[in-house]
């Protein structure tokens, strides 16, 4: 599959078309809004009280995004998280679980419930609670990413 995401900006921290993608993607496929009625990408970035995370369609997924709560949940800034492979939040061991994961989102478009192990910079490891994983699909249907938001973790 080509990756659709090289057209994407650069910097999407409060970028309205990916904004638009993030929260228009998600309500089409679970039926419920990412954010509150009139927040903005703004809001979404430096505000959220959730982790919102997304990587590309390369072969080998790079993030695109990391809202602020992201980038302190896994200990990375802006520059160090985007660019990384999204691989690379998990441990080796668990890289496999990972992708049978991501396998299957792409099957159904959506998991919502998600327990997994991740890693932050320092090495720490924490589990996701409850984190919902969903294609980033755009009005036409093309995929341009997956993304994953989840508020509760518990640290190992």
């Amino acid at each position: 599959m080509p990756d659709s995401s090289a057209d994407l900006p650069a910097d999407l921290r409060t970028d309205d078309g990916f904004f638009a993608l993030l929260t228009g993607s998600f309500a089409r496929l679970t039926g419920k809004p990412l954010v509150p009625h009139g927040a903005d990408a703004a809001w979404l970035y430096g505000e959220a009280p959730f982790v919102c995370v997304a990587h590309n369609t390369e072969a080998d997924p790079r993030f695109v995004y990391a809202n602020t709560a992201g980038q302190q949940r896994f200990g990375y800034a802006w520059d160090e998280f985007i660019g990384l492979p999204s691989r690379l939040s998990a441990e080796a061991p668990e890289r496999e679980e990972r992708q049978r994961f991501l396998d299957a989102v792409a099957a159904h478009g959506y998991v919502a419930g998600y327990r997994g192990l991740r890693v932050k910079k320092s090495g720490a490891k924490f589990w996701i609670e409850d984190g919902l994983v969903w294609q980033l699909r755009d009005d036409a249907g093309t995929l341009r990413g997956t993304a994953a938001t989840f508020s509760r973790w518990t640290d190992v």
